[in-house]
């Protein structure tokens, strides 16, 4: 077998294919390493997956949310516009072609090797809260279950028909957050025993989560109270099924059953039935400890405009973000800086002994290669 393959004839073989099915091999590739490597062979091959859009179709088999995108922006500083394209019909065309193959190739690389973290920014509103501040949803941002004497959790108000459903809205770190899991701690009534035995706990009977974004801004600080954003303020993007919610003093785990993209960073906690009945005033309540979202936070690099008309929304890309140092940047790969060291370590790839730079892989110039045929894999 060695010495067919030391006489064997250097050939592309994918120029012995047909386009239809060249195109349904490289398709086969679910890992965007591949995809950019493979894009990096040949200007044919470079051809095949930029024309086909091969790093977008893998990225909407990842997530199928992505399928809402209107159209990709690439911006080279905070303040940036989306440059305006220049040159003939066909140009501009293979002009976005190429955007699209470099934004969707490095978000597919994003959502691959981003580092997992906890990815709550902060408290948006609750449907109801019973005894505000003492009980407000800002308490469940804070893993311990007391703060000082005092026990530290959010409650609803007391209903007489235990269907009445819940919300609590919550803001992520970016725009663009690939949640994996929520986790959610009911509240034990432990430390009122003077007007309620048995120490109960006030779980839901179910959950369901609402992920996406805001129809119009939100303005959190003239609402003290943070009860007046419910769900007709806001577009989503995903529903998960309910999953059922045990009657247990712990942080119980709620695993999604694919990861899933939430486009716009809000996500919506809907806590389903009521289990727990109050003795004081026979009403039932439900409460929470503390509530985690584990997942992969795609900020600053890529962000989203969300005004387009049809529920479409633009992704954007930041090129060039210098993103502060600070403790809590310390271990996340946001910026795009880190993500490009990232692309950078997958390339270069070796052709006939010679090295082909990142920047390469983009443009191709007729003059540097004469044929195809002088690629080989």
């Amino acid at each position: 077998m060695s010495e067919l393959i030391d006489i064997a004839p250097c050939m592309d073989w994918l120029n012995g294919l047909e386009p239809d099915m060249s195109v349904k091999v490289l398709t086969c590739l679910d890992n965007p390493k591949d995809l950019v490597q493979v894009s990096t062979v040949s200007r044919t091959w470079h051809y095949i997956v930029v024309e086909n859009g091969l790093c977008k179709k893998l990225c909407l088999r990842m997530f199928p949310q992505l399928s809402r995108v209107a159209h990709v922006v690439e911006l080279h500083d905070c303040d940036a516009k989306e440059c305006a394209d220049v040159g003939s019909s066909n140009s501009k065309e293979w002009d976005t072609l190429e955007r699209e193959h470099r934004v969707y190739a490095f978000l597919a690389h994003a959502c691959t090797y981003f580092p997992a973290s906890d990815c709550i920014s902060g408290a948006i509103s609750a449907s109801s809260t019973d005894n505000f501040l003492e009980e407000s949803i800002n308490n469940t941002l804070y893993p311990s279950t007391r703060v000082g004497r005092r026990a530290s959790y959010w409650s609803s108000k007391g209903q007489k028909n235990p269907a009445v459903p819940e919300m609590l809205t919550y803001k992520l770190t970016s725009d663009l957050i690939i949640v994996t899991e929520i986790n959610i701690h009911p509240f034990q009534g432990k430390y009122f025993t003077y007007f309620q035995h048995g120490q109960p706990i006030y779980s839901a009977a179910g959950v369901r989560f609402h992920m996406g974004h805001a129809k119009f801004p939100i303005d959190v600080e003239s609402d003290p109270m943070k009860e007046s954003c419910h769900g007709d303020k806001f577009e989503w993007t995903y529903t998960s099924q309910v999953f059922p919610m045990a009657q247990e003093d712990c942080l119980q785990t709620f695993k999604l059953p694919e990861p899933v993209l939430c486009i716009g960073g809000i996500l919506q906690i809907e806590l389903v039935g009521r289990v727990q009945r109050q003795e004081m005033d026979d009403l039932f309540y439900i409460c929470v400890s503390h509530v985690e979202v584990k997942g992969k936070s795609l900020g600053p690099a890529f962000s989203v405009g969300t005004n387009v008309p049809s529920g479409l929304f633009v992704l954007k890309r930041q090129t060039k973000f210098n993103q502060p140092s600070s403790p809590e940047n310390k271990f996340n790969v946001n910026s795009t800086g880190d993500l490009e060291r990232h692309i950078r370590g997958m390339l270069p790839i070796v052709l006939h002994g010679n090295v082909v730079d990142f920047e390469e892989y983009y443009e191709w110039d007729d003059a540097d290669y004469e044929t195809d045929e002088e690629f080989v894999v």
